[in-house]
């Protein structure tokens, strides 16, 4: 059985923008900055043993790191992986 801090190393931290909120109101789904190397069942059992609630899809999504300028120098913003989760009806996470 996984640990509570496995718990916290899987799910990093939420991903709040003007889409996710969109779809937290309407579809009841939440996105979350995930672990690299966490799969979906993972997420899901992290979800529900840190928030108590009951999962019912989780989609994930790997994001690329951007090619960005500082100067005269170019660097690449590291890659994310980022995680959709839908809860089942009346279930909800409060994020703020």
């Amino acid at each position: 059985m996984s640990s509570m801090s496995d718990h916290y190393q899987i799910l990093l931290k939420p991903v709040l923008t003007e889409k996710s909120t969109d779809y937290t109101e309407e579809l009841n789904e939440y996105r979350f900055e995930v672990a690299g190397g966490a799969n979906k069942i993972e997420v899901k059992n992290a979800v529900q043993a840190l928030f108590d609630v009951k999962v019912t899809r989780v989609n994930t999504m790997l994001r690329p790191g951007k090619l960005r300028r500082r100067g005269a120098s170019w660097f690449r913003t590291s890659s994310r992986k980022i995680a959709i989760i839908q809860l089942q009806d009346g279930d909800k996470i409060e994020l703020l």
